[in-house]
């Protein structure tokens, strides 16, 4: 008999779709289960703290209801009835229909569908090696990053900034568009060092008092999709009271009569009318920045998810530009450094397989492309066949009605490769079970700080699980597709990656655990000039040039603002549908993830929504009441629970609990709309107009 596995410790990635890709610490028990999960201290932007579900791993990683085993479906669509069957079995099946897809549709009726559940880059966009193989349907990634992205790359010309760090070294520290207490703890890690050791005002900017905010200095709750009102109100003030840098302006940024003549309109008393703030609030922040050169921007995603939202980051952008904050350490601004990554992922994701130009279908449109939209399917023929890795479409995915919808269809052969049975996997006629991070090895990108990190396998994988990396190749290989990257382990794939990428051997990043990718400060900071061709930053955004990063247009490029602004084009309410509906982030689920483990059910409770105590003495709603919420999408049902800390006209539905822990089955996504918002598409989660009432 083996003696027993000695307990030990080791170090390994957050692999969810979150900014810190935080490194962890984990206990692996003698049984060869795990135990403590703990952030690691001696990285320096985890500093040893996560968040409390991960923390709590164990729970997800040895869940009852983990898929052990592939099944087949045997009764009617969702109905729940499954045959268990061999790996062997699935995979043949698999092949065979989308051969039978290909011959009778042709490639681009199969469509691979695929985001974010791991973060780590084989496991993630492996899909794409099948996808280029068999030339089928390519994906348009808008559904997380179609606005933020765009509206950030439009000021700086390049997707990165100061390093976060450096937000310990602030004098201000300014949380806009993010609840990072739910998000992204360890930006709170950094702005709290701030405030500690020098005395640093923090404030938190978002469209109700939420975790972040109360720990705030100052919190300036606005309406939804108006802090492009704020930014340019900011701007007035900072020019009016002598607070703007004209030399850092007139040296680093295109700024100049035209830009100065626009704000001269968008005073703080237009600003009051819009955002719901005071015309005392809107001074008081403006005065905060423009005094405080060392003030640090950390833009989330959050204020993003709206019509408006490219715009609304990129007015947000141009304040540091206008205060000159970028010249100070500790000053500036961050959303991402997806940017500065530079590898060549060309051999993971297939680019030498590439079969023809395939159309490319927007994520966010899988609605409406599944029920046939002429328009979302680019006029092509209609998806007879999916395979869908790392997302959970059924409940993250706008427009609830129509997705569902689509997934039924009897003439959609869905292949799903889960860890639980999702809502998609319950649609599927075949589901695969997957491994889960510590179970494969991988490396991961921080679009919120600056290391790239290595996750190895630690534990074996339980059941009949497989990876993403050998389903995919494995499905190639039945297809008859015999390229060599599709023999090679995960590994392998990512030593190859490291190499082509000129990054020290894997073997050497596994020592470390790491390679840190940070960029002189001076380049972070644009020292010596920003990323358009100029070197300057740009108040008046050439949308045209963003487009040539790879975006494609969603509306007509003359219809974009010529210069940072507030663009009144979010969905109106009216007489029917009064309110205004955000779906933020729940502390204990992260998207559809962990919304099956029983610490962040019990954190999280039954789904509900948010209502200004003034809304609901006029409607007759009392706290815990059953209410019920909906638009011309659909109608969800949830409890109510009274907050004083929005604006009255204004819902907050924190988290996307499962479907089925709804009153009717409906989530909240069925309220949210799939019209890909301007310039280049993305989903506007937090914009919906509905009604509300008593149920």
């Amino acid at each position: 008999m083996n003696a027993p596995v000695p307990a030990r410790t080791i170090r390994s990635v957050c692999p969810h779709d979150c900014p810190s890709v935080c490194a962890l610490d984990v206990d692996i028990l003698a049984d060869g289960t795990i135990g403590r999960v703990r952030g690691a201290k001696d990285d320096p932007y985890t500093a040893g703290v996560i968040c409390e579900k991960v923390a709590r791993y164990a729970e997800r990683i040895h869940h009852p209801e983990r898929l052990l085993h592939p099944m087949r479906r045997v009764g009617p669509k969702g109905a729940g009835q499954w045959q268990a069957i061999s790996w062997d079995e699935a995979l043949d099946e698999i092949a065979a229909r989308f051969l039978a897809v290909e011959a009778e549709h042709g490639a681009e009726s199969v469509w691979p569908y695929f985001y974010a559940g791991t973060m780590g880059h084989v496991h993630r966009d492996g899909i794409e090696r099948l996808r280029a193989v068999r030339g089928y349907s390519h994906q348009y990634d808008t559904i997380c990053t179609g606005l933020s992205w765009p509206g950030y790359i439009a000021g700086t010309g390049l997707l990165g900034g100061v390093n976060p760090e450096q937000m310990a070294e602030a004098d201000c520290v300014v949380i806009w568009g993010t609840n990072a207490v739910h998000t992204q703890v360890n930006v709170m890690t950094h702005a709290m060092r701030a405030r500690k050791q020098r005395g640093a005002k923090v404030v938190a900017i978002d469209i109700y008092r939420n975790a972040t905010m109360e720990q705030a200095d100052m919190g300036l709750v606005l309406r939804p999709g108006t802090d492009g009102a704020l930014a340019v109100a900011v701007m007035h003030v900072l020019l009016r009271d002598g607070l703007a840098d004209r030399q850092y302006m007139a040296k680093f940024t295109d700024f100049g009569p035209d830009f100065e003549s626009h704000l001269e309109a968008r005073t703080p008393q237009w600003a009051a009318e819009i955002t719901g703030l005071s015309v005392a609030e809107i001074e008081a922040f403006a005065h905060l920045v423009g005094k405080t050169p060392r003030t640090f921007f950390r833009l989330g995603y959050g204020f993003s998810r709206q019509r408006n939202g490219a715009t609304a980051v990129h007015a947000a952008l141009c304040i540091p530009a206008m205060t000159g904050a970028w010249q100070h350490r500790g000053g500036g601004a961050f959303h991402s450094n997806s940017g500065t990554w530079s590898l060549d992922k060309s051999r993971l994701e297939g680019r030498h397989l590439q079969k023809g130009t395939p159309r490319i279908l927007d994520m966010s449109e899988i609605g409406p492309i599944l029920t046939g939209d002429a328009t979302a399917l680019q006029g092509g023929k209609p998806v007879h066949a999916m395979i869908v890795q790392n997302t959970n479409p059924a409940v993250v995915a706008p427009d609830q009605k129509k997705v569902r919808e689509g997934l039924l269809r009897e003439d959609l052969f869905l292949v799903v490769h889960e860890q639980f049975m999702t809502e998609t996997a319950e649609l599927a006629d075949i589901v695969l079970p997957a491994t889960m991070f510590l179970e494969h090895n991988d490396y991961y990108t921080r679009g919120g700080h600056t290391r790239v990190l290595y996750g190895p396998a630690v534990v074996d994988a339980p059941g009949d699980t497989r990876s993403n990396h050998d389903v995919i190749n494995a499905i190639a290989l039945r297809l008859g597709s015999d390229d060599p990257s599709f023999h090679i382990s995960d590994r392998d794939v990512i030593a190859d990656t490291f190499a082509r990428s000129n990054f020290p051997p894997l073997e050497e990043i596994e020592r470390q655990g790491y390679i840190n990718r940070e960029r002189p400060d001076d380049a972070a900071r644009f020292a010596n000039g920003f990323g358009w061709p100029d070197g300057r930053f740009r108040f008046a955004p050439a949308w045209q040039d963003v487009a040539r990063k790879g975006y494609r247009w969603s509306c007509d490029p003359a219809d974009m603002p010529r210069f940072a602004d507030h663009w009144a084009i979010n969905e109106a309410t009216d007489a029917v549908h009064p309110f205004k509906l955000a779906t933020s982030p729940a502390r204990g689920f992260l998207n559809s993830s962990f919304n099956q483990t029983p610490g962040s059910l019990r954190r999280e409770g039954e789904p509900s929504v948010f209502i200004h105590p003034e809304d609901a003495v006029r409607l007759g709603i009392a706290e815990g009441d059953a209410v019920t919420v909906g638009n011309v999408r659909g109608q969800v049902h949830l409890t109510a629970r009274l907050h004083t800390g929005l604006n009255t006209g204004v819902l907050i539905a924190e988290g996307l609990h499962r479907n089925k822990a709804h009153r009717g089955g409906q989530g909240i996504n069925m309220l949210t709309s799939a019209t890909p918002a301007p310039p280049f598409g993305g989903a506007a989660f937090h914009d919906a107009a509905v009604w509300i009432r008593k149920a």
